[in-house]
């Protein structure tokens, strides 16, 4: 019981972090009314500043949550971002606006690679891939909740005039939006102490309770075919539904002309239900194949999903027609949904309990600069410097899908053969 508890707890965590993370998506049209920036500016602020706080900070974080509470560190987190957050509503330039948002990283940088560690501690293998899917699809239901919730917000927010406070000055209505949704993650850190740190299971006896990085380094290095065929696999495997993320409602608020708040409404329920429906399909899937002696379920299931959603990626972007847009988006959503689990899974399985989160963090900076640079980023730099046009913004999307789908593949088929070498020899 104290394990689907914490599972709750770090879901609502989880979801917390994605509702302050999605809310920018739906506010790329205000503020590059007020401050200005392109869409290349947009895709760092969604993506990069993201990746910059992991490359500084995240693994050193993580192998704290290797040695202590990892239940005080992810109540600081989401202390932190949630601070962060709000401070993105104080914003008055893009400088200002990209540093608010690598604090905002936090999140990401304290939150997951301990939530991993910790669930891996207090279910069994053969649990492990649905407690994971379960806390995963926090992501898909604050990314819904976000757009739902958040477009309603936001298009409040708009709407309403702008205020001047003493100190702070005039705050225009985007920027009202953050602060409101940042400020309420004060709660959750307090309601983070509320879970028992689990016993630590999984240990590597030569390694003892705490691992150097040198000792770190070296497990990698010895295992390096399988952790990068993972790293770089299921990273490229997040691109899909990260372009869905960050593009797609400038894309429906460009192309199909709709308001800020049906965008966030549409999308907002398709990410609720068949988002988050994918991502526990995915890791059910991972348990199911490993009962029928499928040692290498994770991979297998990561391969099923680089393929399916490719039919999907040519026309769910390039289409004129707002019904069969969305009708493509469903399934797109689904398929590209299903993956984003089975990464985590299979990193708490080959990792001694030491390197757990470290690990975990690797993963997630290898995810986070790969869906930065090639999705978020890359994105905004096709549109502005290869098409030039704001209404080709579907294209790049398309382009970035297409391109992440065969290197996934290549990847994670790469890694089933040598996991399975693995697995002989053991």
């Amino acid at each position: 019981m104290a394990g689907w508890y914490a599972v709750i707890i770090l879901l609502l965590a989880y979801v917390l972090s994605f509702v302050d993370r999605i809310i920018m998506s739906l506010l790329v049209i205000p503020i590059q009314s007020d401050l200005g920036i392109s869409d290349t500016q947009m895709g760092l602020l969604m993506g990069l500043a993201f990746a910059i706080f992991y490359v500084a900070i995240g693994i050193p974080i993580a192998k704290l949550s290797d040695e202590k509470s990892r239940r005080i560190i992810v109540s600081v987190g989401i202390f932190l971002w949630s601070l962060m957050t709000a401070a993105c509503g104080l914003a008055k330039s893009f400088p200002h606006l990209f540093f608010a948002r690598i604090g905002v990283g936090v999140g990401e940088a304290t939150l997951s690679p301990a939530a991993y560690s910790m669930i891996a501690d207090y279910f069994s293998q053969n649990k492990l891939g649905r407690a994971i899917a379960v806390y995963q699809s926090g992501a898909l239901f604050g990314g819904g909740l976000a757009f739902i919730i958040g477009g309603i917000v936001v298009n409040y927010a708009i709407n309403a005039d702008s205020i001047s406070l003493p100190i702070i000055g005039v705050l225009q209505p985007w920027q009202i939006a953050f602060i409101v949704v940042g400020l309420p993650g004060v709660l959750m850190a307090l309601m983070m102490l509320t879970v028992k740190e689990p016993k630590r299971t999984g240990m590597k006896e030569e390694f003892g309770q705490s691992v150097s990085i040198k000792n770190t380094v070296l497990f990698v290095f010895a295992n390096w075919k399988v952790y990068m065929a993972v790293f770089v696999g299921f990273g490229m495997l997040a691109i899909p539904i990260t372009t869905v993320f960050t593009w797609f409602p400038t894309y429906l608020q460009r192309v199909h002309e709709v308001s800020i708040a049906e965008s966030g409404r549409v999308l907002g329920l398709i990410l609720f239900f068949l988002s988050s429906s994918g991502v526990l399909f995915g890791g059910w899937l991972v348990d199911y194949l490993k009962s029928k002696n499928y040692q290498d379920s994770f991979f297998r299931v990561g391969l099923m999903a680089a393929v399916l959603p490719v039919p999907f990626s040519l026309f769910v972007s390039s289409l004129a027609n707002f019904d069969i847009t969305i009708a493509l988006l469903c399934p797109f959503v689904f398929f590209a949904s299903m993956p984003l689990a089975v990464g985590p899974i299979i990193l708490q399985v080959i990792s001694p309990n030491q390197l757990r989160a470290q690990m975990a963090a690797i993963y997630m900076l290898f995810m986070n600069l790969l869906t930065a640079v090639i999705a978020t980023t890359g994105i905004g730099f096709i549109t502005d410097y290869l098409f030039q046009s704001d209404v080709a913004v579907g294209q790049s999307i398309m382009i970035v899908n297409l391109f992440s789908a065969p290197v996934a593949f290549i990847s994670l088929a790469y890694g089933l053969f040598h996991y399975n070498k693995q697995l002989t020899k053991g």
